[in-house]
């Protein structure tokens, strides 16, 4: 098994090493929030002194954060099944409060930031790690 793919495992607390692939480098430019949304330049969270889209609350709530995916063209749906000619993502929450966001690939796997960690390549319900909980919302738009 990969150095590299242990190593993360290790940082990061319930990620089994057998469900993902690491698909970037280390990074602290930008978070899952950003990922999910295509932006690799800023982290994303509202209210904390970084980037967030204008217009919408600043709040750690899963309204807020399905309105900011929503000033990206993204629209809510019902669940995280693939659909060819559109992009999906999903919000994660623990405890009535958001904490992660994956975006799902033309493959079907997802892909996400592990905070100032490396992007992970993975089966939705396998990202198992302390403190982010389990997705709850699904959001989808038309593919570029």
């Amino acid at each position: 098994m990969d150095d590299k793919k242990r190593a993360l495992a290790a940082k990061v607390a319930g990620l089994e090493v057998s469900t993902f692939e690491i698909t970037s480098n280390e990074t602290e430019e930008y978070n899952c929030i950003a990922w999910a949304a295509h932006d690799t330049e800023r982290w994303w969270w509202p209210g904390a002194g970084v980037y967030w889209p204008s217009g919408v609350r600043e709040e750690e709530t899963l309204d807020a954060f399905e309105d900011a995916y929503a000033t990206l063209g993204y629209k809510r749906c019902d669940n995280e099944d693939l659909e060819e000619d559109f992009e999906k993502i999903a919000i994660y929450e623990h405890g009535n409060v958001p904490t992660h966001a994956a975006r799902q690939l033309p493959n079907g796997m997802w892909t996400s930031k592990l905070g100032g960690l490396e992007d992970v390549e993975h089966p939705l319900d396998d990202l198992r790690v302390v403190g982010y909980g389990s997705p709850v919302r699904y959001m989808k738009r038309r593919r570029a």
